[in-house]
């Protein structure tokens, strides 16, 4: 069985979050990964219906989406989870009970998020429509050591996806593309071919 891990996207709202964790997950699964990608509006409206975003809520959500990632990585599963999850301590607390934890902090400036907002929703919540807004009303904890940052409002989707990647390869939760292209016995194929032509 493959080893399971997973990787947690954090971030602003509109910091990039779903959009570099699907590339992500879609380069996974090319190279023959099982990935399931837990992205935090789908969960609010599945897994957690009927949380607010009250600071206890909010915590909860973010463990119960910890909790689908623990027992999706012990069976060999890639996990995503894309969520603001704003407090470092329930992002530690996740990295704790899961173990192989990658952090990725989609970090972009709120200016750039506030443009990319197609929803309205910090407009509504910087005139105080809408309470508890993460970024405006409500803080958000950058993590101190993420295993990785994502510039997302410098690097392009493809840069950002490929970052992550290369840090998946780092730490040996994956193997290089290259390495990943032949399994054992191609090799020996490979091998005794050039053994035949007198190469080895």
């Amino acid at each position: 069985m493959e080893r399971g891990f997973t990787i947690w996207f954090t971030g602003l709202s509109c910091s990039g979050k779903t959009t570099v964790s699907q590339g992500v997950a879609e380069e996974l699964r090319k190279r023959g990964l099982n990935v399931e990608v837990l992205d935090g509006d789908v969960v609010r409206t599945n897994l957690s219906k009927g949380l607010g975003f009250s600071k206890e809520d909010r915590d909860t959500n973010i463990k119960r989406i910890g909790f689908v990632c623990k027992l999706l990585s012990r069976n060999g599963v890639v996990a995503i989870g894309a969520a603001i999850s704003p407090y470092r301590a329930t992002r530690d607390y996740n990295r704790k009970e899961i173990g192989d934890f990658v952090e990725v902090y989609c970090k972009s400036p709120l200016d750039v998020c506030i443009k990319r907002d197609v929803k309205g929703l910090y407009k509504k919540a910087l005139a105080g429509e809408i309470t508890n807004y993460t970024g405006v009303s409500d803080p958000y904890e950058e993590p101190l050591n993420p295993e990785v940052v994502l510039e997302t409002d410098k690097e392009t989707e493809e840069e950002s996806v490929r970052k992550v990647i290369r840090k998946l390869e780092e730490l040996r939760y994956i193997q290089p593309a290259a390495a990943a292209q032949y399994s054992e016995e191609e090799e020996e194929k490979v091998k005794k071919r050039l053994t035949d032509l007198g190469y080895l």
